[in-house]
């Protein structure tokens, strides 16, 4: 399978090695900034024969090298700086965003496409809708990483193996995501039998605070260890067609009350992309914060105006 990665920052270059690494498929690495994707990638073939991996990557400036790719990931844009939210990348990223789309439109039409960049579930839209793509083959990062962080503060709290932790975050990718603690367990127990209330509502708080809080340690620049992680989960699930159960940004037609926009919900991921959608059993206050976010998040894909 080829796997093309567009943006040759942080999170794409990491990204790129997470997934040559475990021999998903031979890699593109693409960037506008010459030199910079075929340094990175040479760099990762030269780790090659001490790792152990088969596949390769090359680095390329010409979106030419996009044809044929089977799955493109869209990591290329502005990052967070101390203070911003996901929303304030929405004037600068869109047009990024809306570059790259056309650019697969071009060379790289049938390609399934993972989007990263933030805002995510907007920008997933815009460019599902700028590619023409069927929509249950495009769809956005969020959940696993916001779930990922949250599964991490709970093992923390509670001192034990982070393999054992399994949740759920629903929603936008931003300051209203969704936490669902009702469906947070350690090996099949709930998560409120084992914290107070209060604990539980610290570590929702710090779920949604995640990635603000490695902005403010970083100061220049945002998370990618992490979201690279989630990245490939994602396309490991794809290309091996693994029929996780995983929480992505995905185009919304009745799900939870919530029609005509990409929002983060739980889902089947498999070979042809977003097999089904899962509808959790919710209660009252928890669809209301869901559909809450999904307002915010379809508010803001209105100032794009880029249609459905």
């Amino acid at each position: 399978m080829k796997i093309a990665v567009i943006g040759a920052g942080f999170v794409g270059a990491t990204t790129a090695q997470r997934l040559v690494e475990r021999n998903l498929g031979d890699l593109v690495l693409y960037d506008i900034v010459e030199g910079l994707p075929q340094g990175k990638a040479l760099d990762m073939m030269e780790s090659a024969p001490i790792w152990g991996f088969e596949s390769r990557v090359v680095g390329s400036n010409d979106p030419k090298d996009l044809s044929g790719s089977e799955i493109i990931i869209i990591t290329s844009g502005i990052a967070r700086q101390p203070g911003m939210s996901r929303d304030d990348l929405l004037e600068r990223n869109a047009g990024i965003v809306a570059s790259v789309a056309d650019q697969i439109r071009q060379h790289a039409s049938q390609a399934m496409v993972i989007v990263v960049t933030n805002p995510v579930d907007v920008l997933t839209h815009l460019a599902a809708v700028k590619i023409g793509t069927r929509k249950e083959r495009i769809f956005g990062l969020g959940g696993i990483l916001d779930a990922g962080r949250f599964r991490h503060f709970i093992a923390s709290e509670l001192g034990v193996a982070h393999a054992d932790v399994d949740a759920m975050v629903l929603g936008g990718h931003g300051d209203d995501m969704v936490p669902l603690p009702r469906f947070a367990t350690v090996n099949g127990v709930s998560i409120e039998t084992l914290l107070p209330a209060e604990t539980i509502q610290k570590l929702v708080a710090r779920t949604r605070e995640g990635g603000a809080e490695i902005v403010r340690y970083l100061k220049k620049g945002s998370a990618y260890y992490a979201p690279s992680a989630a990245i490939a989960q994602m396309v490991e699930s794809v290309v091996r067609d693994q029929k996780r159960l995983l929480p992505c940004s995905v185009w919304c037609s009745g799900q939870y009350g919530i029609t005509g926009q990409f929002v983060g919900l739980p889902v089947i991921l498999g070979r042809s992309g977003v097999e089904r959608i899962v509808e959790l059993p919710l209660n009252a206050a928890e669809l209301k914060e869901l559909q809450r976010s999904s307002a915010h998040v379809a508010a803001t894909t209105a100032k794009l105006q880029i249609g459905g």
